[in-house]
């Protein structure tokens, strides 16, 4: 199971923004006919017992059965994972202090793909159709980057982004069975390259500084639409090359072993724009489910003294140690090995998932 997110149309923000608007009503009713039933009988209200009290309003708010269990059933669950007795209120009036980005659920029995068409020389364009109350259906069009043909569709999300562009996120399920390399790999993760791994391929983002100048202006000027643009552009850059290298690790490799990082940890200082800008929570993230995907062991070790001990004998006497010597990116060992800081870290790490996996500690 993946998810994708296909661009949709801008001929259908109007009535995709009204629909968007019943959703949130549909929310924040649910979300208060909850927290009132909690302070009346001390227990919370179930996605099912909710579903009883929203049955029918389909009809008016023209939304689909399906739709409306979906948003009950994610009130339910997320109410429960922020241990809320309530949520907060959905709005999408743009004069409000914090208005809430569109949100509209679908489920599979609510989902028809229609095709798809090839548009210029490489695009493709596909049409998917839902339904709505009373038989009436929505039908958009989406910038099909992925072919959704080689795909069976189980559940869809129309989202909005911050510049109030739409996208749907569909949930499919692959018919080609992907498999993993023989390969093994270890990565470490860092500020000047975000990743490392042992076999020397580097993952460098370095977005916000590369877009620091331009956003810079932009906020001077209070030219809030391009300040959006260019923490999009940010954002999906760095997402794109991450998914790039994560990819390429998931298809070589059947062992890629992390060392863990707590980025909490690192945010408190100097730091905390390049450790933002690295990425090490969407690298971690990324490369979980597509390792489960492609059924190949993922592992996390601490990485304490991986970069001060040698790879090759295990030394630590001429390693560079402490914060005042960060900067030195080569060393020698005493064996007469010359190391990448980085590198020499990356092959430590793989090594520490090796003896785990050897002595049957689970991988995953």
């Amino acid at each position: 199971m993946k998810t994708l997110k296909l661009r949709i149309k801008d001929k259908h923000a109007t009535q995709l923004n009204t629909l968007a608007g019943s959703v949130n009503f549909v929310w924040n009713y649910v979300n208060d006919l909850s927290f009132k039933h909690l302070q009346r009988t001390g227990h919370f209200f179930s996605a099912y017992d909710i579903a009883a009290y929203v049955k029918g309003s389909g009809e008016l708010l023209n939304l689909h059965s399906q739709t409306l269990q979906a948003i009950t059933e994610t009130h339910a669950k997320s109410r429960k994972q922020f241990n809320k007795a309530k949520l907060n209120w959905r709005t999408n009036n743009p004069k409000a202090k914090r208005k809430s980005l569109g949100w509209i659920p679908f489920k599979k029995t609510a989902i028809k793909y229609l095709g798809v068409k090839k548009v210029g020389k490489k695009s493709l364009k596909s049409t998917i159709q839902f339904s709505l109350a009373k038989g009436q259906k929505l039908t958009i069009d989406v910038w099909d980057s992925y072919n959704l043909a080689l795909y069976s569709i189980n559940t869809c999300e129309l989202v909005q982004d911050s510049r109030g562009l739409w996208y749907a996120c569909v949930t499919v399920k692959e018919f080609p069975n992907n498999k993993c390399g023989s390969g093994k790999v270890g990565i470490d993760l860092g500020c000047k390259e975000s990743a490392i791994s042992s076999q020397g391929d580097k993952l460098t983002i370095k977005q916000t500084q590369k877009w620091a100048k331009k956003l810079a202006i932009a906020q001077r000027a209070n030219n809030k639409k391009r300040v959006k643009a260019v923490h999009a552009k940010i954002k999906n850059t760095r997402q794109d090359l991450i998914h790039k290298l994560t990819s390429k690790l998931s298809k070589d490799n059947n062992v890629i072993v992390v060392g863990k990082l707590q980025s909490h940890s690192f945010t408190r200082g100097n730091l905390a724009k390049s450790v933002y800008d690295a990425g090490w929570f969407e690298i971690k993230r990324q490369l979980t489910y597509k390792c489960k995907h492609a059924g190949c062991h993922y592992i996390e070790v601490n990485e304490s003294y991986t970069t001060q001990t040698c790879s090759c004998c295990g030394s630590r006497q001429n390693s560079p140690k402490g914060r005042t010597e960060l900067g030195i990116r080569e060393w020698w060992c005493e064996c007469g090995v010359t190391h990448d800081r980085d590198i020499n870290a990356a092959k430590n790490i793989l090594a520490l998932g090796l003896e785990r996996l050897a002595v049957g500690i689970p991988s995953v």
